[in-house]
């Protein structure tokens, strides 16, 4: 007869680690405005045009299509608890966290390894303009908290510790959320505050892995073939 300890459920597997996800969201917008006009243009030549016409039409949509949606709707970035994933338009990068040296933002966002590789992140776009917007955002806060210490300052000491009080609720709500950063900026925050937490874990190390989307690269290639041959001959 077997004890009670040997007839024990076996350990279920721990469940993978969630990732998060970030994308581009004016750059789907932009795509999926693209994808129409694309589709509506090419419906009509489709319809509306004659032999040859119809043929050329085919091959620009085989490779247009595939490209709005590799350079608008495919990139996106997922970070996990061990990997940093990213989808280019024509490439998957895998970076566990133990390869990643550091993370660089400047006109670009970019993803440093430890052997000196750099790959961009195209899902998370620089806008400088979001940048200049949050500088202006961040400046008038602070103008705005010191015009509001300045009259605290002019005031007695009963009113002034009332208004001080009071000056305490109004500016903590700016001061807790911290400084104004553009989106993309704090994004770049949370993958930098992600790798420094993991970067030494011992699920986050393994070897960096590179795959070209042949789903997006075929297509596109297919397309260039077509519209060669049928400009070749006329």
């Amino acid at each position: 007869m077997t004890s009670p300890e040997s007839q024990s459920p076996a350990p279920q597997p721990e469940p993978e680690s969630k990732y998060r996800v970030y994308r581009s969201v004016p750059a789907i917008a932009g795509g999926v405005l693209l994808l129409a006009i694309a589709g509506w243009l090419g419906i009509d030549a489709l319809v509306s045009g004659e032999g040859r016409t119809q043929w050329l039409t085919l091959a620009l949509m085989l490779l247009i299509v595939p490209l709005v949606v590799a350079f608008t709707l495919r990139p996106a970035v997922y970070a996990g608890d061990d990997r940093l994933r990213i989808r280019n338009p024509f490439r998957v990068i895998v970076l566990p966290w133990g390869q990643v040296a550091s993370l660089k933002s400047a006109y670009s966002n970019e993803v440093l390894t430890e052997s000196g590789a750099k790959y961009q992140l195209w899902a998370v776009p620089v806008s400088l303009r979001a940048r200049k917007k949050a500088a202006r955002r961040e400046m008038r806060a602070t103008a705005q908290v010191r015009r509001s210490m300045g009259r605290d300052e002019g005031r007695g000491s009963a009113l002034g510790m009332s208004a001080g009080m009071g000056q305490g609720l109004l500016g903590g709500g700016p001061e807790s959320e911290g400084p104004a950063r553009a989106e993309t900026d704090r994004i770049m925050d949370e993958l930098r505050g992600l790798h420094e937490a993991r970067h030494q874990v011992e699920t986050a190390q393994g070897e960096v892995t590179v795959r070209w989307a042949y789903e997006v690269v075929g297509p596109a290639v297919a397309g260039v073939v077509l519209v060669a041959i049928l400009l070749a001959v006329g």
